[in-house]
């Protein structure tokens, strides 16, 4: 009796902890999701209750019970990285918790073109989805704290949002899009050498927002920046129209007027001396390069052939017939597009 007493003790301890273990193992490597394939989004700053929770009313698990005590082992119960997932038909359970824990999150591409301002890129951000507002893109890219924190000196990130292709998933922030593309300024822009340019740094990426207004060319990079450099030498004003535009976007309906012009503005280069404000839009790297290490010329002036080029002239006669050629002749202003041009 006693032989038979102690063999319970021991068998049927030992018995339930075998039968724990085989549930265990089935539930997280043999049981399979049979739906379809399905998309699930972790939230940002979600618990793992809550995450475990809907998995299991999402069928996407067999047992909370089992994960609970898995990821407490393994301590990855605050790994699971905000995102969204595919889980595809047949996953064991395995397979779905190490698809949250190191998968890549499911991510759409936006293109963020060279010489887009601030509010521009917030309209195409808001246009294609990847945020709910562009006013609050634009509120956050005004944030002193983060500009602070992302080692910007200015009043926005003007300037500072790289133009490039991004993934982006579809859950993230306007403070986290934000931080991705100033910190790949930095990343793009941290081998160049500021120091053989007479200008801060901070002044190299506001004239290299100019260059990239001004022209479609890239070619031209340098050749412009040499006459802005050589109207700074001389004490001229800058005068350039994108710099104006700039200063009134907010209210700018699409054509440059004369009151405009006259219009007094941290950004208006007909009235202020040497550089605006700030940038004026968010240059690629090859408009910086080109202010870091601009073309030696004579040229103070330039005017539009209205495909991209310009014409440059040292003087101000000469600027005046080029104006007179390019712009006041409607005959050659018929049918150009700078698009139409060739970059080289």
């Amino acid at each position: 009796m006693k032989k038979n007493i102690l063999i319970f003790v021991i068998i049927a301890p030992l018995l339930a902890i075998i039968l724990a273990v085989g549930k265990a193992y089935y539930y997280y490597d043999v049981w399979q999701y049979e739906g379809q394939d399905v998309i699930f989004e972790v939230h940002s700053g979600e618990g793992f209750s809550s995450i475990n929770h809907r998995l299991s009313e999402a069928g996407l698990i067999g047992s909370t019970k089992v994960l609970y005590r898995y990821c407490q082992y393994k301590k990855t119960m605050t790994k699971f990285k905000a995102g969204q997932y595919k889980i595809t038909s047949g996953s064991t359970m395995k397979e779905t918790i190490e698809t949250l824990l190191y998968g890549h999150p499911i991510t759409r591409e936006l293109t963020v073109p060279e010489g887009k301002n601030l509010y521009e890129i917030a309209a195409i951000l808001e246009t294609n989805g990847f945020v709910s507002s562009a006013k609050e893109f634009i509120r956050v890219a005004k944030d002193p704290e983060l500009l602070r924190q992302l080692h910007i000196s200015g009043e926005t990130a003007e300037g500072y949002l790289y133009p490039d292709t991004y993934k982006f998933t579809p859950n993230q922030t306007p403070p986290q899009i934000l931080r991705s593309m100033v910190e790949l300024f930095h990343q793009k822009t941290r081998s160049l050498d500021y120091s053989t340019s007479s200008l801060t740094p901070d002044q190299v990426l506001i004239l290299a927002s100019i260059v990239e207004k001004e022209t479609g060319a890239r070619a031209e990079r340098p050749r412009i920046a040499g006459v802005f450099f050589n109207r700074l030498k001389k004490h001229m004003r800058l005068q350039s129209d994108p710099t104006t535009i700039y200063g009134i976007w907010e209210s700018y309906k699409g054509n440059l007027k004369k009151e405009n012009l006259q219009e007094t503005t941290p950004y208006n280069t007909y009235k202020i001396n040497g550089l605006p404000k700030g940038p004026i839009c968010n240059p690629g790297i090859e408009a910086i390069r080109a202010v870091l290490m601009p073309e030696k010329h004579d040229y103070l002036y330039f005017v539009s052939q209205n495909d991209g080029t310009h014409v440059f002239t040292k003087t101000y006669s000469d600027h005046l017939k080029a104006v007179e050629h390019w712009q006041i002749n409607a005959k050659n202003r018929e049918g150009k597009s700078w698009r139409q041009l060739k970059q080289n």
